[in-house]
């Protein structure tokens, strides 16, 4: 089993921090107090195998002396539990730059007190705890991306990285974009099967929708210029860390072109090695 323990200064990101943990398959919980961390060890020692991988973030608003969580952090290591601690960090300004775009108050600050005289007692009430860190990381000049590479990086397993899935995903313009989508594209410049009789009650999944979709030059077109501009930005998306991509592909219905565009661009997208969903939504409206 193992336990990491997520802690640092207020601001420091350490609600960021367990929500990416968790992403890669921990159980977190929030504002635990040390007192408990124990006993919870003990619970999830006993949970056959449900809870082996646990962030428990811990700060200020526990009230509790530092040299609690101390003791408690030695505890776990003597019983043998892996047990790790992180300490989170940034610089002073950049910690008052957060709560001033939250508005929130810092959990020390008292009244008629700035934000920068609370950071700066928490900084020496938190010392103790940070010289006991397993990892200390000063997320001051990290990106949202930046900040999961270092804890894949640091806490990972083979695996956890895993890649950019994407979800293909054919539409109607009729019956409005998709929320979800991350890029749109508008098909409807292609010639439309619905206009063919013996067409018109098929799908873009059919054969024949297919072979009269991409018997024009201008589909073949957009989709050669289409597969350049994935072929180059997927790897990019994948690199800043974005784990999910919808591409959605929209023609009046969602009937005929949008699907069988969809269902070609799933296929190439596979084939350049990328987990891949094809989902077809007014297909059958």
């Amino acid at each position: 089993m193992e336990i990491l323990i997520i802690t640092g200064l207020s601001g420091g990101g350490k609600s960021r921090a367990a929500s990416y943990l968790e992403d890669i398959g921990y159980y977190t919980v929030d504002n635990l107090p040390a007192e408990m961390m124990v006993k919870f060890a003990d619970f999830c020692a006993g949970s056959s195998g449900r809870y082996d991988r646990v962030a428990l973030v811990y700060d200020v608003r526990s009230g509790e002396p530092t040299d609690i969580l101390i003791e408690t952090l030695e505890r776990l290591k003597a019983s043998g539990v892996n047990c790790r601690m992180l300490f989170l960090e940034a610089d002073n300004q950049t910690i008052v730059n957060r709560y001033k775009e939250t508005r929130r108050m810092h959990p020390l600050q008292k009244k008629g007190e700035s934000v920068e005289q609370a950071i700066r007692r928490e900084r020496e009430w938190m010392q103790p705890v940070r010289d006991h860190a397993d990892f200390v990381l000063d997320t001051s000049a990290l990106s949202i991306a930046k900040l999961r590479s270092e804890l894949l990086d640091l806490f990972g397993q083979q695996g956890d990285r895993g890649g950019l899935a994407v979800n293909v995903l054919s539409f109607g313009f009729k019956h409005g974009i998709p929320i979800e989508a991350d890029l749109v594209f508008d098909v409807r410049f292609m010639p439309n099967p619905y206009y063919v009789p013996e067409l018109k009650n098929k799908t873009g999944l059919d054969q024949a929708v297919r072979d009269f979709v991409f018997s024009f030059r201008q589909t073949n077109d957009f989709m050669e210029q289409l597969e350049k501009m994935l072929t180059f930005l997927l790897p990019l998306y994948a690199e800043e860390g974005k784990s999910a991509l919808v591409i959605a592909i929209g023609c009046t219905g969602g009937h005929h072109r949008s699907v069988a565009v969809a269902h070609e661009l799933a296929e190439y997208i596979t084939e350049e090695g990328y987990q891949v969903t094809e989902n077809h939504r007014d297909i059958s409206r």
